[in-house]
């Protein structure tokens, strides 16, 4: 009883406190979403929605956004950043990268989970269908219904997901930091140049923040549970680049052998 009860200790000390502490972050994130959610269908959040939206506007003159004329050109080139197709080639070249390092089944987990997450936004937009903002001009050319964000939500799933992959393979914690927080920024970035653009409500993009989050913590739990099983190649593993490295010894040291 004592040797199980320590073994369960140092399990829960080492990964399991992480899956853990994702699975809780997952709920909480969720919990967010639906909470969000109800008060977008109750009409509670109105009112905050209205003013927020009217604070980053010109009183005299809604068409325009407060600041300079190149704080509203660079909210165009940040929303730019979560755009499908920008997001898409992201992704692509990411996979091709990890194909070309025989990491295939990652680049497969990769493609499902921000294609997932795009398939995901769409059902979302169609279920709640809520109107896009009426009170100021429109910066952006927008298509799809305005709860949840597709930019901040897709955003989260994609730059999020990346950035953990790409922090699993750093061995120094200070790069791993790095890595999330820019993820992290740059979502928050996407998220905060929908709002200026007027082409969201902010609880738009909180529920974007909140179910894309969620999504990729989601994703990042089932790759570590695959990888557990040897369906996702771990960190540091890469059939081709071993391949490689051997065909280099194999040929630095033909050429120390003497010729006949």
């Amino acid at each position: 009883m004592k040797n199980g009860i320590e073994a369960l200790l140092a399990r829960i000390g080492g990964h399991e406190l992480r899956i853990l502490l994702t699975v809780l972050a997952v709920a909480a994130l969720l919990l967010g979403f639906v909470e969000l959610a109800g008060a977008v269908l109750e009409g509670e959040v109105t009112a905050f929605d209205r003013s927020l939206l009217l604070l980053l506007r010109n009183p005299a003159d809604l068409t325009d956004p407060i600041g300079p004329r190149w704080v509203e050109n660079a909210a165009r080139d940040l929303t730019a950043l979560g755009s499908t197709i920008n997001l898409s080639l992201l992704v692509l070249a990411v996979m091709g990268y990890l194909a070309l390092t025989a990491k295939r089944a990652a680049a497969v987990m990769v493609l499902a989970s921000v294609g997932g997450g795009m398939v995901l936004s769409t059902l979302l937009k169609m279920g709640f269908d809520r109107p896009r903002p009426d009170l100021v001009p429109h910066g952006d050319v927008v298509y799809t219904a305005s709860f949840p964000s597709g930019h901040a939500m897709l955003s989260a799933v994609a730059f999020l997901t990346l950035g953990a992959l790409m922090a699993r393979v750093q061995p120094r914690r200070r790069v791993k930091a790095y890595i999330l927080l820019m993820a992290v920024l740059l979502t928050v970035l996407v998220g905060c140049s929908r709002v200026y653009l007027g082409v969201h409500w902010p609880t738009d993009v909180l529920a974007g923040w909140c179910v894309g989050a969620a999504w990729s913590a989601s994703c990042w739990l089932m790759a570590l549970w695959l990888q557990r099983r040897g369906v996702v190649e771990k960190e540091g593993t890469a059939n081709g680049g071993e391949g490689d490295a051997g065909g280099q010894r194999s040929q630095g040291g033909g050429s120390r052998v003497p010729s006949a």
